[in-house]
């Protein structure tokens, strides 16, 4: 088929040609949404899920959905270890220009840029390499404690009272939020809780790994009366089928039902992997149906492409002994292990695997699904390990505490 006209998106956050199977969690949004808008109150959404089953794309969607209701929205990404201020501040200021375009701002909205400034000054966040210009002076007194816990519910707050000066409401949208530290999560959840309280329109719509809902508990106890969890997961089969088979028909070209199985098969439902053996078939086939034999033969450049542009990018993230940890995870399959049985291959102690195995949460790669639990937070990477580190490393035998030599002359 000609590749130019290859309907399959398989990049990360690519919106695909056909979003299948998440009308439940949109409409779910949508009714936030308008909620919100309204000055009702409404539990935010923070979706949780492993890599690959499209959350980035479902935020992009909300802020779709968000911006045809009339919000001023902004998307953002969390990284590992970026402060939460930095992250924020040019979202909201791009916000607060945004209330009142070619016109004068009101006085909300005035006091805003200036709440944004204390804020700045506050978290020291105005020098070095990172700098926001912002003309007006500061507000005394506001969001300038330099606690992150205290001055963000106060610029929120500012935000939410500026946007219903205007008449219209904000949406806060934040990828990765698995990256926050726990004191930045309580501070955000807390600043939603304030804007809550206060009946103001501003909303925040999140996404990260399954560890987010934990981690958010954590951080404030109340934050599960705050926020819903929806869980994003493989499609099931008729909507992975639909996913495939309605971008090719709209181009004359179909799968057998053979193909789609043998896709379902390899991918497990998840729709970044969907996208990928979609495109590597597309590109494969000289006619359409595409059949099971064009797929077979497309899975080996499927996977050379992840292995490429998806696997290996966070594989090399890792140091050696990260490397052996989930590749003893890896030799149990795809599934949760116990976190005892890793260490175990690798011929340690649960206590002295513990630091590996809590920097590899950190860094997102795997997670607790319950006390004593692993898993990899990435579809498929169990075989990817297998593939890349095909011998398991060797036990490592425990150290001895060496006895201190004799001094000279003692009798031995």
């Amino acid at each position: 088929m000609d590749p130019i006209k290859d309907p399959f998106s398989p990049g990360a956050g690519s919106p695909p040609p056909e979003l299948a199977g998440r009308d439940d969690v949109l409409s779910q949004a949508a009714i936030a949404l308008g909620r919100i808008r309204e000055r009702r109150s409404e539990r935010s959404p923070l979706m949780v899920g492993l890599r690959g089953v499209g959350k980035t794309v479902l935020l992009v969607e909300i802020m779709k959905q968000a911006q045809a209701g009339g919000f001023k929205a902004t998307m953002l990404e969390a990284q590992e270890g970026q402060d939460l201020g930095k992250l924020l501040v040019p979202g909201m200021r791009k916000v607060l220009l945004s209330l009142s375009p070619g016109t004068a701002l009101g006085d909300k909205a005035l006091r805003g840029f200036r709440v944004l400034k204390s804020f700045l000054s506050g978290m020291k966040l105005g020098a070095g390499e990172f700098s926001v210009v912002i003309e007006e002076p500061t507000e005394p007194g506001v969001a300038d404690s330099g606690q992150l816990r205290s001055d963000l519910p106060d610029l929120f707050v500012a935000i939410g009272e500026a946007a219903a000066e205007s008449g219209t409401a904000v949406a806060l949208i934040i990828d990765e939020l698995q990256y926050l530290s726990e004191d930045e999560l309580a501070a955000l959840i807390m600043a939603v809780h304030r804007v809550s309280q206060l009946g103001l329109p501003l909303i925040l719509v999140g996404a990260g790994l399954p560890q987010l809902a934990g981690n958010t508990g954590a951080a404030k106890s109340y934050a599960e009366r705050l926020f819903l969890f929806p869980q994003i997961g493989p499609l099931l089969r008729p909507d992975a089928f639909k996913a495939l088979q309605e971008p090719a028909n709209k181009l004359g070209v179909g799968f057998t039902d053979e193909a789609l199985e043998e896709i379902f098969q390899q991918t497990a439902g998840y729709p970044y992997f969907l996208q990928e053996w979609g495109s590597q078939s597309w590109r494969a086939a000289k006619q359409s149906p595409i059949g099971i034999e064009v797929v077979k033969q497309a899975s080996a450049a499927a996977i050379k492409s992840l292995d490429r542009n998806f696997f290996t990018v966070r594989f090399d993230r890792l140091t050696p002994r990260e490397k052996d940890y989930l590749r003893a995870l890896a030799e149990f399959g795809g599934d949760k292990q116990r976190s005892g049985e890793i260490a175990r291959l690798l011929g340690m102690s649960s206590e002295s695997a513990a630091p590996l195995r809590s920097e590899l949460i950190r860094k997102g790669m795997i997670y607790s699904p319950q006390h004593g639990d692993t898993a990899f937070t990435v579809p498929l990477f169990d075989q990817f390990m297998r593939r890349t580190m095909p011998e398991l490393p060797r036990p490592r035998a425990p150290r001895t505490r060496r006895s201190p030599p004799a001094p000279p002359g003692a009798s031995v």
